[in-house]
């Protein structure tokens, strides 16, 4: 059996995505894998989409609780797949368990598209906002 994906939204800081990770460019070239990657989510990260802890002199404040997010029934095993679109979001496919901030499971998904420009109202999810913030990586 393969470990549980589990992607954690972090206070003021990352993504923080375990198990079994692959993390893929639009065009779908591998870009890393592993079992434990920090993703980006405050947009100002020289290294996008992953996290250099940009965040804390960018000021980026968000609390990474989630509540209300609807669970789906996970369709089996395998990796969690995460998309990097160009000047916008991060699209999750694969089976994963969310997690707050303070440790609760929050739901389970079989696909989420994730804010990486910092500005989603709705974070740690894309509201589109990376369209009108000037946001790019």
């Amino acid at each position: 059996m393969s470990q549980e994906n589990r992607v954690k939204v972090r206070k003021n800081g990352p993504l923080l995505c375990t198990g079994t990770i692959e993390v893929r460019n639009a065009d779908g070239a591998l870009l890393d894998s592993g079992d434990d990657i920090a993703l980006c989510r405050c947009g100002a990260s020289a290294n996008k989409p992953f996290c250099d802890g940009s965040h804390r002199a960018a000021g980026f404040e968000d609390a990474g609780m989630l509540a209300g997010v609807a669970s789906d029934e996970l369709e089996g095993e395998g990796p969690l797949v995460v998309s990097v679109r160009a000047n916008a979001m991060l699209i999750a496919k694969g089976p994963m368990t969310l997690v707050s901030a303070d440790g609760a499971i929050a739901a389970t998904r079989n696909k989420a598209a994730f804010c990486r420009c910092g500005a989603s109202a709705n974070k740690p999810f894309c509201d589109g906002s990376h369209k009108t913030c000037g946001f790019e990586g």
